[in-house]
């Protein structure tokens, strides 16, 4: 194969699709917090002036949404209206459900404890359908290096806006990086740079250009990556005064590939902020990168692809396939065997090992869900490694 170049994309908390992602893992937190059994599923959706949270909750405890709603925003820096969108003024609609009796059914106690089997894990899977994971040896976390460069460009715009060094950011960014692959699929250049930032009326494009160089891009990105053919392009538009909400509508779960792995591996569907953890959709796709990341740090593979799916009630997964694309040491049907000997994956059990139920949610809600071992989330954990190679022995 030929060289080729592949690109991902992250944003910054002040997008409007993550501002909508934080207020409802926010609520989740703060359920969780007070009632680790608590049943959430929480969407949000953002426009000028106004915040809508709506959803399927089951709990024991109160929170008081607006309130969080309004520290999330605030903390993201919308906290005075010049910048199209003020914590303290903005507009607040709550429309909250209890969780629908019929999915508790098959969540509460699956189709195998009915049966008589293991009652100690009880739980079934809150809905149907398939998760991925994926894991490579391009950064130390294990993460593709497109998206492992767009997130650090993107926390890094945010923390020069925070600390102030310069004074006419606002909340809302955008940052894009294609990296070159040779025909071994090795990173060997970045190709282009995109930053896109909100910002105020009288800053001049030139400044931001140069600045954006100088304190998001050269602290971030490897030197030896960059050449002279590198693209730049900042704020190609010519101007970014309106954002955030102002300048476009945000929705809960529409940034799952800025979530997951920028584009390298598929994405089963199904978003994860909001949902607690008896929600598939969430707890397998971390349990899917457990494994994927396992895999690869027990230098089994260089790449690592793992799909699980299910079925609604039901605890243990309807299919597990783990897919190496021609990198593995062995067999990729020994691979998979040796995965379901290691790992249990039914809901309960991954629940337990990647101690789920603990308020961790609103800081994975932007930047990432995966290779965030800044936050020290259990599913960045290699410590299956020793375990994975004995059962392939």
């Amino acid at each position: 194969m030929r060289h080729y170049l592949f690109t991902s994309e992250s944003v910054t908390e002040g997008h409007p699709d993550k501002i909508c992602d934080q207020i409802s893992d926010a609520v989740l937190d703060a359920i969780l917090s007070a009632d680790p059994e608590g049943r959430v599923a929480c969407e949000t959706t953002v426009s000028t002036g106004l915040v809508h949270i709506m959803g399927e909750i089951s709990t024991k405890c109160y929170v008081d949404i607006p309130r969080i709603t309004r520290e999330v925003i605030r903390s993201i820096g919308y906290d005075r209206a010049k910048y199209g969108f003020d914590c303290d003024t903005c507009g607040i609609i709550t429309n909250i459900d209890e969780q629908s009796g019929d999915i508790a059914l098959g969540v509460d106690k699956s189709l195998e404890s009915k049966n008589g089997e293991d009652a100690e894990l009880q739980h079934g899977a809150g809905d149907q359908g398939m998760m991925f994971g994926y894991a490579c040896d391009e950064t130390p976390e294990l993460m593709p290096l497109p998206i492992s460069l767009a997130h650090a460009l993107a926390k890094q715009l945010t923390k020069i806006r925070k600390d102030g060094l310069v004074d006419y950011l606002r909340p809302d960014g955008k940052t894009q990086v294609t990296v070159e692959y040779d025909e071994n699929h090795k990173a060997v250049r970045i190709d282009t740079i995109v930053i896109s930032t909100q910002h105020a009326p009288e800053a001049t494009l030139e400044q931001i250009r140069r600045d954006m160089i100088e304190l998001v891009v050269k602290p971030i990105v490897p030197e030896e990556l960059l050449d002279e053919d590198t693209r730049y392009f900042i704020n190609p538009t010519g101007r970014v005064v309106i954002g955030g909400p102002q300048g476009d509508s945000g929705l809960t779960g529409r940034k799952i590939i800025v979530d997951t792995y920028g584009g390298s591996a598929p994405h089963g569907g199904g978003a994860f902020s909001g949902k607690d953890p008896t929600k598939v959709d969430r707890s397998a796709a971390y349990a899917a990168r457990y494994i994927a990341k396992n895999v690869v740090a027990a230098g089994l593979a260089k790449r690592c692809q793992v799909q699980l799916a299910y079925a609604i009630g039901v605890a243990k997964p309807v299919s597990v396939l783990v897919e190496t694309f021609g990198t593995g040491k062995v067999d990729d049907g020994v691979l998979s065997d040796a995965v379901q000997q290691v790992f249990d994956l039914r809901p309960t059990a991954i629940i337990r090992q990647l101690e789920l139920r603990k308020p961790i949610y609103q800081k994975l809600a932007a930047y990432g869900h995966m290779g965030r071992e800044d936050l020290g989330v259990r599913w960045e954990d290699t410590d299956k490694v020793e375990a994975l190679l004995a059962a392939i022995k």
